[in-house]
Parts: structure tokens; C-alpha cells; sequence
């Protein structure tokens, strides 16, 4: 366990210990070949990890900061550029489109599921951009809008029909930040069946940071795609520009995914879908002891064309630092994620936002709260999460929930 909680909010350990003689043999191994960068490891990872995301191709990278922006540089947003977002997710969406050398604007979330929402995707091209000799322009910032990242939440996918069509009718370029997402599943009806999280847009962007679904042991992230030059111009922005060895096309970056981590990824791989049934299964628990509750607090929503993998189980309440308090003090383990919505962070301010802009995402970050989810997450575990939950709704100050 991560900690002597009780009911920690994460587990890191105990796959570990279960897979601890397979880890420490990638170690062994790479000492006796000094194979650390590069080679076969980090190729069999590739293809291993893109035949699970039902893609062409996966280039492994250093980070999944890195696999958004090689994203985006290789799909062909430039310098100048808008790219639309959300406001509700880690920082290093955005950065990965600043450092990409474009200007990232926001589409509010939709309140239930807390992804991109497609209608205020179409308000905001229809509104905010105009088109001008062929190009959709943004209006007040007068650059030309190129790109749209949909980030996939929590573990669930974002709508990605609409927000497909609506890129196809104005020619933009979709790429999935699905760090979150390893796994996650979107019932297509224009392609009437099941995608897996990053196959959907031009390109998409991993991470392996621990915590993740698919975590490794220290840093890596991996850019999927189907279009055979995206991985070709990742693969050499991962490796300063290279497209042999001293031959630089373009400068690039060291941002390679190093042999040990991926050879700790191939081992893993082949657990997670099990890992993520046994998320699944939990959240689905969670769902039945916190129902009584549900006027007083608001359980994730799950549509019909969403398979979750549950990366993390956020309810939102009213009330959150109340409930921590008492979470702490029962011993069990919570996160915030995210407390500031991205546009309200302090090194976007010169952008000019402010609090009202994009209400959905304030609120969820201001209510949100991570409850503990991990694999191996017990029955008697979640029974503990939900009669704390239970006790301080019970308090008289304890029940003026989220109800909207």
C-alpha cells in the first residue's frame, strides 16, 4: 500500500510485489546487455501497445506531455496556431499546446460527464471563428484555428462523433489527449461498433506515469496514430530530428521512452485489461453503496456509448473539504483532481480569462473529489469509503449535497 491508511487512495504496491520477479529480470537483463536505449524492448512495446489501442502505430516518448505535443507538431499545428481544449484537466494539456508554439483556447465540459462538450464545441466555431479565404479564423485573436484536443477524463472517452463531424465540417486536425484513457472504449455510430481511446483522431497522446492504468516506474508516454508519417516525424522529434543516426532532418527533442520502462510496460500490458475489469467492477460497486446518497452527492455518469476504465472514481460535493476532513480522520485516502481549471492558473492569466468563463468546469473543480480506485480494492475497503460518506451526510451540516 501506498501508505497506513486504512483505505489508501492508491496502490502501487501491490502489483508490484505480484510481477516483482518479472521487474527486476527487466533490470537484470538490461545490466547484462546494456541495452538502456532504444532496441528491441522499446520496439516490441510499440507494436504491443499498438495492436492493443487498435492502431497502426505507437511511438514510444518520454512522457505524455511529450506525446501530445510530438502530436500536434507532426500532425501540422504551427506556430500561431488556436487550438481548442478543455478547461478541466492537467496543466500539461495545455502545455503541450504552448510549447507546440500554438495559442490553446477553451470549449466548456459537458456537466455529466465532465469531457469536451460537443454543442459548445459548435457554438464555438460558429461563433468565435470565422472563415476567411478557406481558412476558420478565430475572431477577436485573428490566428487561424487548427486543431481540437478532446481530453478523455477520469478513464472515459469524451463524445467523439460529434466532435469528429464537427472537425471534418471545418477542417481541423483531432487529437486525443487520452492519458487517462488506457483502455477506455466509445461505441462509434458512424462506424457502428466499439474504438478503443486512441484511434479515433489523427493522433493521440499516452502517459506511463505511475499512477496511471498502464503506469510504468518512473517517466514514459507513447503517441498513437494511423497515419504512417505522424509516427514517422514523432519518431524523429523524439530523437533531436534524426532520421538516421547524426542526420538531422529538423531539430527535435530528447524525448525517447528508455529500454528499461518499456520493457516494465510489456510485462504490464498483458495484465490490464484484467486490471481495468476489476476498476470496472469496483466503480460498479461504488455506484450501488453511494446510491442512497446520491441527492447529497453526484456519482460519475456513465453513457450508454462510454465503456470507463475508471483511471479515478470523482464525485462531486458541496461540501469537500468537510468530507476530506473526515475522510482523513477515518483514514482513508482522497484526491483533487482538479481543484483550478486550467484557464484560471496563474501562467495563463496575460491570456485574459476569468472566473464565469467556463462555469461547468469551475464548478467541478471547486466539488470534485477522487475516491479511492485501484485494481485491488476490496469489498470491506469500498464498505469503509461509503459509510464515511454515509456518517457526514448524516451530520447536521453534513447534507446540502450538489443537488442541482
Amino acid at each position: 500500500m501506498t501508505s497506513n491508511a486504512k483505505v489508501p487512495f492508491l496502490d502501487l504496491v501491490t502489483p508490484h510485489v505480484e510481477l516483482e520477479e518479472e521487474l527486476v529480470g527487466v533490470f537484470r537483463s538490461a545490466l547484462r546487455t546494456a541495452a538502456f536505449i532504444g532496441g528491441p524492448a522499446v520496439e516490441g512495446f510499440e507494436r504491443e501497445f499498438a495492436e492493443f489501442c487498435e492502431t497502426r502505430f505507437s511511438v514510444g516518448v518520454s512522457s505524455g506531455t511529450d506525446a501530445l505535443r510530438f502530436a500536434l507538431i507532426a500532425s501540422g499545428v504551427k506556430d500561431g496556431d488556436v487550438v481548442g481544449m478543455v478547461p478541466m484537466t492537467f496543466i500539461a494539456t495545455t502545455e503541450a499546446i504552448t510549447q507546440s508554439g500554438a495559442r490553446a483556447d477553451f470549449v466548456d465540459v459537458d456537466a455529466k460527464t465532465y469531457t469536451m462538450d460537443p454543442l459548445k464545441l459548435k457554438e464555438y466555431l460558429e461563433t468565435k471563428c470565422v472563415l476567411e479565404e478557406g481558412k476558420l479564423m478565430h475572431r477577436s485573436l485573428r490566428r487561424p484555428v487548427t486543431a481540437v484536443v478532446p481530453v478523455h477524463l477520469y478513464g472515459q472517452m469524451a463524445d467523439m462523433d460529434p466532435i469528429l463531424d464537427l472537425a471534418a465540417k471545418h477542417n481541423l486536425i483531432v487529437i486525443e489527449d487520452a492519458c487517462q484513457a488506457h483502455g477506455a472504449e466509445y461505441f462509434s455510430k458512424l462506424r457502428n461498433r466499439w474504438m478503443k481511446a486512441g484511434s479515433m483522431g489523427q493522433a493521440a497522446a499516452f502517459s506511463f506515469y505511475p499512477g496511471k492504468n498502464l503506469g510504468d516506474c518512473g517517466e514514459g508516454g507513447a503517441t498513437t496514430t494511423n497515419d504512417e508519417a505522424i509516427a514517422t516525424k514523432v519518431r524523429m522529434l523524439r530523437d533531436h530530428g534524426q532520421s538516421k543516426k547524426y542526420y538531422h532532418d529538423m531539430e527535435g527533442y530528447n524525448g525517447r521512452l528508455d529500454s528499461i520502462q518499456a520493457a516494465i510496460l510489456r510485462i504490464k500490458l498483458p495484465h490490464l485489461t484484467g486490471w481495468n475489469r476489476n476498476r470496472r467492477a469496483a466503480a460498479a460497486h461504488y455506484h450501488e453503496l453511494l446510491a442512497p446518497m446520491a441527492g447529497a452527492i453526484t456519482l460519475p455518469h456513465e453513457p450508454m456509448w462510454a465503456k470507463s476504465i475508471y483511471h479515478l472514481y470523482v464525485v462531486l460535493v458541496s461540501e469537500r473539504d468537510k468530507v476530506m476532513e473526515q475522510f482523513n480522520a477515518a483514514g482513508i485516502g482522497t484526491g483533487i483532481h482538479y481543484p483550478i481549471p486550467v484557464h484560471l492558473q496563474t501562467p495563463y492569466r496575460a491570456l485574459g480569462y476569468k472566473l464565469g468563463d467556463y462555469p461547468v468546469s469551475e464548478r467541478i473543480g471547486a466539488e470534485a473529489l477522487s475516491l479511492p480506485m485501484f485494481p485491488s480494492l476490496t469489498v470491506e475497503q469500498q464498505r469503509l469509503v461509503a459509510e464515511c460518506v454515509s456518517q457526514f451526510m448524516a451530520q447536521p451540516s453534513g447534507h446540502s449535497g450538489t443537488k442541482r
